[in-house]
């Protein structure tokens, strides 16, 4: 019989095996690499710091990991920051806390969502340049693309989605997600295994959102096909272009 602690142990060895499945596919750490981590708070982007982290105690990889997170005043949600910080100082990261102001009404036909996600990436560019990091990593799983896929075409008629590794600004910077692989249910058993400690208080604009209503269809798509997101997100790497208008 498989213990408890013997399954924990299987998990979190598969876990890093997808981020490190993920990095080689993509080529998302090079040598010698400079990453930053936003750091939200929430569970997703607390295990793509601790697995980036502990990976690069390895001394077979050679690249540094600092953290960042955006506290946004004027949005009603809180992150214990004393928390990430003792949470990086425990994994020897660097940790950058920055505060912004986001005034989600000035254009009222853009969810707040993203108006307050434009600021936050957009300080996470700076914060990158000031330390010379020409990587940024965000905490983005499997989940989150297939979401982004059916919103997009949904809503905008176009099919793309959240690629693993984005090259930006001519190709200085580069955005990566090592997470893609890994569904959200992963991420939150990795998180309640490891304890991470929630957010004290959420987002108000949270569920109020496109992306939850295309998380409870897709729920409803799992009802008929057990397998519906891990198929979405493979079809994006499957376009039959001579089935298509």
């Amino acid at each position: 019989m498989i213990t408890e602690e013997k399954q924990d142990k299987v998990f979190t060895r598969d876990f890093f095996r997808k981020v490190g499945k993920a990095i080689h596919d993509y080529n998302l750490i090079e040598d010698g690499d400079r990453i930053l981590v936003g750091v939200s708070g929430g569970k997703d982007s607390l295990a793509l710091l601790e697995v980036l982290a502990m990976r690069a105690k390895d001394p077979k990889q050679n690249y540094t990991v600092i953290a960042a997170h955006i506290a946004v005043e004027d949005v009603a949600y809180e992150v214990d920051s004393d928390y990430l910080r003792a949470f990086c100082e425990r994994l020897g990261v660097e940790y950058v806390y920055r505060t912004i102001r986001v005034d989600t009404t000035v254009n009222p036909k853009k969810p707040a969502c993203f108006v307050c996600s434009w600021h936050r990436r957009k300080m996470l560019f700076d914060i990158a340049k000031e330390h010379d990091c020409k990587k940024l990593a965000l905490g983005h799983h499997r989940d989150d693309a297939v979401e982004s896929l059916l919103m997009s075409m949904m809503f905008n008629g176009t099919i793309c989605s959240m690629p693993a590794r984005l090259e930006m600004f001519k190709n200085t910077f580069t955005l990566i997600r090592p997470l893609i692989y890994l569904s959200n249910d992963e991420t939150s058993r990795y998180a309640e295994m490891r304890q991470f400690k929630k957010q004290k208080k959420h987002c108000p604009h949270e569920k109020a959102t496109n992306r939850d209503a295309v998380s409870k269809l897709l729920d409803q798509m799992e009802m008929i096909s057990p397998h519906a997101r891990s198929n979405l997100f493979a079809a994006m790497q499957n376009i039959r272009e001579d089935y298509l208008p």
